[in-house]
């Protein structure tokens, strides 16, 4: 009986592919087609595949537990986001956001301003290992100053996203490069050395179409880049004292202190550099700020709706949103969708062109399906480990694979993790600045050439 009973509940490749496909459309229609919030998709993505379970004899234990294992994954990135929320709002009151924005606008050209974005948050996020990091400090400053100075606003933000994702990509600091190297059994540095074979050409193109896009994009418009700075410098306590908390930021990277008590720290610096710059605030003003977000007053509309933002409750849309994707994300591992299609499809693979496309692609639809950065390494990883060795494939090479078309693209999805987050904190919907992402959209195709050219694509040594 028990028997026949894991016969009715086994799913097959087509039957998988069926169901993840009229998934895939009914989100794809309601968020590009209908232009809707992602929840509602997937919310009823969720109840259609409940419902198909059921039909399908799966017992609610199974259905619930799938449902309470997707969540687990997201528990630390969850409250990551709620710090990441309390941050910015303190991070502007205390007056760092603001100082960035002015300091930026005396050092940074106006005409090389968008690829001057995209190097710096590059570098910073080399630096400290976290694209999250970068896109909600110095990206939120960029922002502000794109905005000021007249730039396409998904343009900055591809920029900023762009730059972020190589640096978390490339750092031996990224909890992503560190998981993929660890799922594919590679040393940590030998995999980054052999990330740059792609990550150095998608570098180089995506700096030379900011560039070219950037290149007259700002208005130039002197008149409101100096009444910005003034309205800053009056309403804001901007000083150099804003190099502290940035300064403790990178300390912190350099130091590999964990994501959470780092910007834990940070949040206490920024709490005590309000105190000390305004006395007279009250404790319940500033836990309003860190709970409700800052709003600004300075009687310049477009200063007030750059800063106004952050604060826990900015988030709450964003953890509904990552809750109900992971939710779907462990439905279809624990009902054995992701495994019904990625298992058989890793056996048929008979060439390293294949292999590396195989790879990306169930990367990229990991993403697509389950919305989650870390399982879009993890699940690809695990199926196409011993198809790459077979094919005489070192483990780098696969590692390349899992974040060319895994890591960088999350911030591509509407409903993905990462593409949320960055679509909240900067305030752009993820389609806007998609075509903007240069770095994430090349990634993959530098890879694909590798695996058909064989240029850069690493082999296990003959002994």
């Amino acid at each position: 009986m028990e028997r026949m009973k894991k016969m009715r509940t086994k799913v097959g490749f087509s039957e998988a592919l069926v169901v993840l496909i009229i998934m895939l459309t009914i989100m794809g229609v309601g968020v590009i087609g209908f232009g809707l919030s992602p929840q509602t998709p997937v919310m009823l993505v969720i109840a259609l595949i409940m419902l198909w379970a059921r039909l399908r004899h799966f017992e609610f234990t199974v259905i619930n537990k799938g449902i309470q294992e997707g969540i687990e994954t997201g528990i630390i990135p969850i409250f990551i986001f709620i710090l990441v929320g309390a941050l910015i709002s303190t991070w502007i009151a205390a007056g760092i956001i603001p100082s960035l924005m002015v300091f930026g606008f005396k050092l940074i050209s106006v005409r090389w301003f968008v690829p001057s974005v995209f190097v710096v948050c590059a570098l910073v996020g080399t630096s400290v290992g976290s694209a999250f990091t970068v896109i909600s400090t110095v990206g939120i400053a960029f922002f502000g100053m794109g905005m000021t100075m007249g730039v396409n606003p998904a343009l900055v933000a591809g920029a900023i996203i762009s730059g972020a994702v190589f640096g978390d990509k490339s750092s031996p600091l990224s909890e992503s490069t560190n998981l993929t190297a660890a799922v594919v059994g590679a040393d940590l540095f030998k995999h980054i050395e052999n990330l740059m074979w792609t990550t150095i050409p998608a570098f180089i193109i995506s700096l030379l179409g900011f560039t070219i896009l950037g290149h007259g994009a700002a208005a130039a418009n002197f008149g409101k880049i100096n009444r910005t700075v003034a309205v800053l410098t009056q309403n804001f306590n901007v000083s150099l004292w804003a190099i502290v908390p940035i300064s403790l930021m990178f300390i912190c990277a350099w130091r590999k202190m964990p994501a959470i008590p780092t910007l834990f720290l940070n949040i206490f610096v920024s709490v005590l550099m309000i105190f000390i710059e305004q006395p007279s605030m009250s404790l319940k003003k500033i836990a309003a700020i860190i709970e409700t977000g800052f709003v600004a007053k300075s009687g310049n509309t477009d200063v007030d709706m750059l800063l106004t933002r952050g604060g826990i409750s900015s988030m709450m849309g964003t953890v509904s949103l990552i809750v109900l994707t992971l939710s779907l994300g462990g439905l279809l591992m624990k009902l054995g969708l992701i495994d019904a299609i990625m298992v058989p499809l890793a056996k048929r693979l008979n060439t390293d062109g294949k292999l590396v496309t195989a790879g990306i692609v169930a990367g990229i639809g990991v993403n697509l399906f389950i919305g989650e950065q870390f399982l879009s390494v993890i699940l690809p990883g695990k199926a196409f480990k011993k198809a790459f060795n077979q094919a005489g494939l070192a483990n780098v090479a696969l590692g390349r694979v899992l974040e060319d078309g895994g890591t960088v693209i999350n911030y591509l999805v509407p409903w993905g993790v990462a593409g949320v987050f960055a679509a909240n904190t900067l305030g752009v919907p993820t389609l806007d600045y998609l075509p903007f992402t240069f770095f994430s959209l090349l990634s993959p195709i530098f890879s694909l050439l590798s695996g058909y050219t064989g240029i850069g694509l690493k082999r296990i040594a003959s002994k």
